[in-house]
């Protein structure tokens, strides 16, 4: 698992779970990976859920946090500029790098500056679909998404991530109700599905040989307890 391109970018729509799979990526990676990782979160609009809230867990396993908030003492003001540090993601080599982007068109148009170290073979951009929000809905939804953050970004979706969840209360037949429309959009698209997202006290239920993507167990830690 995990075996992907140095510079991982992600997207998703409000509400797919975006941020929630960027920092559980960065998390397993952290166990797996011997070279420094960074997080940048590259989401100017959404004043809500954003990786970089997790800051202090993040840190805690070494992972570095980028974003334009940092120094803040909660790490959430709503500051719509982009952190200089994100340039070294892109330059240096040696980082393993996670880019949490802007949910729509307008929030990942920050991407467009770095067209030029978008290398095909050099870069992943992963689109996180959650078929229970009504933006991606639908096989018409989920391609109108991509091939907008696609013209803005400047660069190509090259896998699919099924994150179809009800949160807490997210069943086997959830996530299984998600993939249909994501093997869907894989066929439509010729864009392989990765990973398949399931909460970790499902994760085991599912039957992997059943449907493409690797099973990816999901923590909650964009979500306190108590929400």
């Amino acid at each position: 698992m995990l075996k992907d391109n140095r510079i991982r970018i992600i997207i998703g729509h409000y509400g797919s779970g975006k941020s929630e799979f960027a920092v559980n990526y960065a998390m397993k990676l952290s166990k797996i990976c011997d070279k420094k990782i960074a997080l940048a979160d590259l989401d100017v609009v959404n004043p809500y859920f954003r990786s970089r809230e997790r800051s202090e867990i993040l840190e805690n396993e070494g992972i570095e946090v980028i974003s334009s908030a940092k120094g803040n003492k909660f790490n959430n003001l709503n500051i719509p500029m982009v952190s200089s540090g994100v340039l070294k993601l892109f330059q240096n080599e040696e980082i393993e790098s996670i880019i949490d982007v802007g949910g729509d068109a307008i929030g990942a148009r920050p991407m467009g500056r770095y067209k030029n170290y978008l290398i095909d073979g050099k870069y992943d951009m992963f689109a996180v679909i959650n078929r229970y929000r009504s933006q991606t809905a639908d096989l018409e939804g989920a391609i109108k998404h991509i091939k907008e953050i696609e013209a803005v970004t400047n660069a190509k979706v090259t896998g699919l991530i099924n994150n179809t969840h009800l949160l807490r209360e997210t069943t086997v037949e959830d996530v299984l109700f998600g993939q249909e429309l994501v093997e869907e959009v894989s066929k439509e698209l010729n864009i392989p599905i990765k990973y398949v997202c399931a909460l970790e006290s499902i994760a085991d239920d599912l039957d992997a040989t059943s449907f493409n993507g690797k099973v990816f167990p999901i923590k909650l830690y964009m979500r306190p307890d108590w929400l």
